[in-house]
Parts: structure tokens; C-alpha cells; sequence
């Protein structure tokens, strides 16, 4: 860990990371209790988390597209001041009636999120990579320790910026002070990545792109599915969350009317995970170059899986604090595994168009196993429901287990 600290690169990649994320959080939050203070309804609520995440389904892949071909380092400054100035125009929604335009500055601003998450996907090993010459068992347990430091430290700056929401929402009658702060970490961000030295990518003659973003959608598609390894794990991805993404939703029921809590324990129910996550992150991120990501991905989904089953039998608060805090002992190591494997298997060229496929993948799962969550808890119940999220983990456990295996896949 101390020699990736070590890299300029690395900290400047790193911080811009911590800061984005922390700003996020904040806004990710200030945006639902805008809608939820303006209107009253959960209706609209919902509105605008579908207006964060619908970009993703709808442009992810092309995002990738555009990422593998245009500057990454200018992608990254420039969409980190887009959003600085749209976050900005949050302020001016003060009304129910003006929700519109919060759906609308919502969509946007997660569509330019599109172009930013895959970037810093692609330009990460780029930095991590002790030499040019480094072997393959090597480079993916580097790029194991980096993901997985990277992982820690998103979660903690996330809880701090969702902390820092909720203080100022509980204190404050306006978010204005909550967006502003946002637009700030975008505009430090930016200035953190614009002095990052990266590879360029190649580059499409000019008058072309037009005719290039389906052709290279496709090559990016035939390089996934080329590849036994990553099409495993985009699987694997895909249906563990199907399986997750329902206990996502209903947690807060189960909480507070399964075993009876009030609202006031979230943050402690939260703290449980998140401070389980961090340890478990700088553990590998310790032992990254011991560690292997083809088996700590089926390992760490079998650990979620078997905690998140047992969450039917939490009788009380405590046993499921218990259960939280073992659960995020195998989240962060599973993450980071998932990350080192696609960073390891492809080319730099092509690692905008994976890392966006994933990314879509991991949403449009997300989405369908929310949609059905409700239904499911209706007609089986809250319990059942998390022993059936449980057994499609361990589904997700056993692909990712069989279909690990050696397989280097060319540029596209």
C-alpha cells in the first residue's frame, strides 16, 4: 500500500475520488429530502432516484464507447465542471411546482456521471502498474489493493457526506448551503485530475464518430462476451443483484415494522456495515499481492450470501447489527475483486466500453429486483424474501466460481 500511496498519480487520482464521492453522498440525499420537503409524496421521491439511475441504463454503453476514444483526462475535468455549474442549479427549485426541473437537472447531471465513472475505471491501472513489464499474477493483485483502498475510502466518504446532509438538512430550511458544497469537491476534483499525466487513448480521425460509436459498441460487446472471465463475472454481477437490490429496498420495512425500531437506529444500523467494509477494504488492500481476485469473488459472495439469508431469522435489532457487520466483511473484498478482474483481463483501449457494461448490468438488475421486491414481500413476505436474495447470491457465488478461468482477451 505504501508504494501506491507513493505515486503522485495514485493520491491525485485518489483524493479526487474521496472528494467526488463525499459530494455525491451530499447531493445524493439533499435531492430526496427536496423532493420528499417540496411535495409530501413518495411518488415523487421515487421520481427522481429513477431520474439518477435511468441515464445509466440508457447511455452507459455508449458512455464507455466515448470514454476508450476521447481524452480521459479531459473527460474527467471537463465533467466535473459540468456538474459543478448543474448542481448549482438545484438551488433555484423551491416550489413543487418547479420538480420538473429538478427531475430534469437530475437526469442531466447523471447522465454527465456516465462519462466520469467508467473514466477513472480505465485510467486507474494505468497509475497502479509498477512497470510496463509487470507480470499478470502481479498486476492483478496491485490493482486488488488499489480497488480495494479505493472502495474503503469511498464508503467512508460517503458516510460523511450523508452525515454531513442530514446535520444540515435537520439545521438548515434550504439545501442551498448542501448543493453549494457539492459544486466546491467538483471543482477540487477537477483541479486534482487535470494534472494527471495518462496514457492517450486512440483517437478517431475526424468526421468519423458517427459512423465508429456502433462499430465500436459492438467490438466492446464481442470483447466482453470473447472473454469466459468477464462474461462470468458481468453475469455474476447481474445476478447477485437481483438478488440484493430487493433487500436494498426492503431493509427500511423490515426495520421498522418487522422488528418494530425507530427510525433513530439507522445510522447506528448503517455504522455497523459501513465500519466492517472499511476494515475488510484495508485488509486486502494490505494483502492485495497474497490474495487472488479469481477466488475472493466466489468466496465473498458466498459470505454475503449466507448473512443475508440469515437476516430472516433476526429476532431483534442487535442479531441484525451483528449480521450487517459480518455481511460488510465480505462486500468491500468482493467489490474490489469484481474491479482487479476486469482491470487485469483488458486492454486499456477497451477498458471504458467493460467497466460501462458493468455498470449498466449492475443497474438494470438493480432496477428490476427493486420493482419486484414489493410484490415479492406482499405475497411471500419480508423473511422469505431475504432467504430467496440469499440463495440467488449463492447462485452468483457458483458462476463466478466455474467460470473463472486464464483468458487474455485483444484490443478492440
Amino acid at each position: 500500500m505504501k508504494a501506491l500511496l507513493g505515486k503522485v498519480g495514485f493520491r491525485r487520482l485518489w483524493l479526487s475520488h474521496v472528494v467526488s464521492t463525499f459530494g455525491d453522498s451530499i447531493t445524493a440525499l439533499a435531492l430526496l429530502l427536496t423532493a420528499q420537503r417540496l411535495t409530501g409524496s413518495t411518488a415523487a421521491v421515487a421520481t427522481t432516484a429513477i431520474a439518477i439511475a435511468l441515464p445509466q441504463l440508457l447511455f452507459g454503453l455508449f458512455s464507455g464507447v466515448l470514454v476508450d476514444r476521447w481524452d480521459r483526462r479531459r473527460i474527467m475535468v471537463y465533467s466535473d465542471l459540468v456538474r459543478a455549474g448543474l448542481v448549482l442549479g438545484f438551488i433555484a427549485i423551491t416550489s413543487a411546482d418547479l420538480m420538473w426541473l429538478l427531475y430534469v437537472i437530475a437526469f442531466i447531471q447523471a447522465t454527465v456521471g456516465t462519462l466520469d465513472n467508467p473514466a477513472r475505471a480505465a485510467v486507474l491501472p494505468q497509475i497502479v502498474r509498477e512497470s510496463s513489464d509487470e507480470s499478470q499474477q502481479g498486476a492483478g493483485s496491485n490493482l486488488l489493493a488499489a480497488n480495494s483502498f479505493f472502495q474503503s475510502s469511498a464508503i467512508v466518504s460517503g458516510v460523511l457526506g450523508t452525515a454531513t446532509a442530514g446535520v444540515v438538512a435537520g439545521l438548515t430550511s434550504t439545501m442551498t448551503a448542501l448543493f453549494a458544497l457539492d459544486a466546491v469537491t467538483y471543482l477540487v476534483s477537477s483541479t486534482l485530475v487535470a494534472k494527471l499525466v495518462i496514457d492517450k487513448t486512440v483517437r478517431w480521425e475526424t468526421g468519423e464518430a458517427a459512423n465508429r460509436i456502433w462499430s465500436e459498441l459492438r467490438s466492446g460487446l464481442r470483447l466482453v462476451t470473447s472473454s469466459r472471465s468477464l462474461r462470468t463475472v458481468l453475469v455474476g454481477a447481474g445476478v447477485v443483484m437481483l438478488g440484493l437490490g430487493a433487500v436494498n429496498v426492503l431493509m427500511v420495512p423490515f426495520i421498522v415494522d418487522e422488528l418494530a425500531v425507530p427510525e433513530t437506529w439507522f445510522g447506528l444500523l448503517e455504522t455497523a456495515q459501513v465500519s466492517s467494509m472499511v476494515l475488510a477494504g484495508l485488509l486486502v488492500a494490505t494483502m492485495g499481492k497474497r490474495l487472488r481476485p479469481g477466488v475472493l469473488l466466489p468466496v465473498g459472495l458466498t459470505g454475503i450470501a449466507v448473512f443475508v439469508a440469515a437476516m430472516s431469522l433476526a429476532s431483534n435489532v442487535w442479531h441484525l447489527i451483528g449480521l450487517l457487520f459480518a455481511v460488510g466483511w465480505f462486500v468491500s473484498p468482493t467489490q474490489g475483486a469484481v474491479s482487479a478482474i476486469i482491470q487485469s483481463e483488458v486492454p486499456s483501449v477497451s477498458l471504458g466500453r467493460v467497466s460501462s457494461s458493468l455498470g449498466t448490468v449492475v443497474t438494470t438488475a438493480q432496477v428490476v429486483s427493486m420493482a419486484l421486491a414489493g410484490v415479492a414481500a406482499e405475497l411471500l413476505g419480508l423473511r422469505t424474501v431475504f432467504v430467496i436474495a440469499g440463495v440467488i447470491t449463492l447462485l452468483s457465488a457458483a458462476l463466478t466460481y466455474l467460470g473463472q478461468r486464464p483468458s487474455k482477451v485483444l484490443a478492440a
